[in-house]
């Protein structure tokens, strides 16, 4: 099988490479469209600011290319992010694939820190992306910023209010936790989506 994980200047991806090593998979890391529309599986992960990461992949016209994907591609923190209409973070806008807004945390109470880091649970898992994936299984999230909940929601979260902690549309998903720093349950994520 052929997974390309899409370069863009945004961080961690090798924390996804050692994660698909762990399950048995290698992965070519690339900006080259050719080896991107040629792979069997697309996994567009990053760590980072909005509006710098989409003027790269602008720069680069991936953002023409990740949209016209027909594989399944999965989104991963500021990749799932920048997959969504529309992004707080220095009003960007993004590659619109999911309706979902991007919103930075409001918090009002002192004891819930922004940005999000740690373990927290997932609730109300959808399709096969969390097949013999429990309730309520805990996942690493580190976000200021969060996708708001539509019709695209297959998974949520609460912290401040409850918010998309995954999304599908068609043969595109987006996971706001790291599934590769989640343990047990974020390979078995991570396996599932190798397998859709």
């Amino acid at each position: 099988m052929k997974i390309a994980i899409i370069k863009y200047n945004a961080g961690n991806i090798q924390s996804v490479l050692y994660a698909l090593e762990r399950i048995g998979h290698t992965a070519t890391v690339t900006d080259n469209a050719d080896e991107i529309r040629n792979a069997d599986k697309v996994i567009f992960p990053g760590v980072g600011e909005a509006s710098t990461a989409m003027n790269y992949l602008k720069d680069r016209n991936l953002d023409k290319l990740i949209c016209s994907l027909t594989q399944p591609v999965l989104g991963i923190c500021l990749g799932m992010q920048l997959m969504c209409k529309y992004s707080e973070e220095n009003d960007t806008e993004c590659l619109g694939i999911f309706d979902e807004y991007v919103k930075k945390f409001k918090v009002e109470s002192l004891k819930l820190k922004v940005p999000q880091i740690g373990w927290n649970s997932i609730y109300d898992l959808k399709t096969d992306l969390f097949k013999n994936v429990t309730e309520d299984s805990y996942c690493y999230f580190v976000h200021g910023y969060y996708a708001s909940s539509g019709e695209h929601t297959i998974a949520t979260k609460d912290y401040v209010q409850p918010y998309s902690s995954a999304l599908c549309k068609n043969n595109f998903y987006g996971v706001q936790f790291h599934p590769e720093k989640s343990a047990t349950e974020g390979e078995k994520i991570l396996s599932n989506f190798l397998k859709l």
